[in-house]
């Protein structure tokens, strides 16, 4: 095969900025796509576990907040147990879909999950990890959706023996990934880069 013959890489391309309108219609005022944006709601009356509010921002380099992104949440259920095909440790709460989507609101940047706080999952030997949830974050400018976790600040023990928390050179990051919590709600906020940068995943 001739050299001139290989197909060429696609070019990359960012999200935006029609991420919403793609992913959150009835949010963008799109109605008859779905009767519900995908993900909107974690749980129902029956749902096992603590309930808990996780809120917050998303900001840009500059610190400016970025009005357009798009989160999705990932967690286990009260017990610990994912709502997924490849769980093997039992059955999940069937009131508790353990994922989320919610786009940052336009006016103000914030965006807003009802959930349940989640049990301690093992690491991939073995170990516990803390409660934690998963976060991921794309927006226009973001080439590849971009992941972290938000952990728990009452867990001090477990977030200490946390095996990821663990594996995190510079300790003075650690708490990029650790929510503030009031009495009303958890708040987590995302700085993309910057002195504040959240730690990213590469998973």
């Amino acid at each position: 095969m001739m050299v001139q013959d290989l197909l060429k890489e696609t070019p990359s391309q960012t999200a935006g900025p029609y991420v919403h309108i793609g992913l959150t219609p009835n949010f963008c005022d799109i109605a008859g796509v779905y009767q519900h944006d995908l993900g909107n709601a974690m749980v129902n009356a029956k749902t096992l576990g603590e309930r808990i509010i996780v809120t917050g921002h998303v900001f840009d380099g500059a610190g400016a907040l970025v009005r357009d992104a798009v989160i999705e949440i990932w967690q286990a259920d009260a017990v610990g147990i994912y709502n997924s095909p490849s769980e093997m440790r039992g059955d999940a709460d069937p009131n508790f879909s353990g994922w989320g989507r919610c786009p940052t609101r336009t006016e103000d940047g914030v965006y807003t999950f009802e959930t349940i706080k989640p049990g301690r999952v093992p690491f991939k030997d073995g170990r516990e990890m803390a409660p934690h949830i998963t976060f991921w974050i794309v927006a226009r400018g973001i080439n590849i959706g971009l992941h972290t976790r938000m952990y728990f600040p009452e867990e001090t023990d477990a977030n200490a023996a946390d095996p990821l928390l663990l594996r995190i050179e510079h300790r003075d990051r650690v708490a990029t990934m650790i929510a503030t919590r009031d009495s009303a709600a958890y708040s987590f906020d995302i700085h993309l880069q910057g002195p504040r940068e959240t730690v990213f995943l590469d998973i």
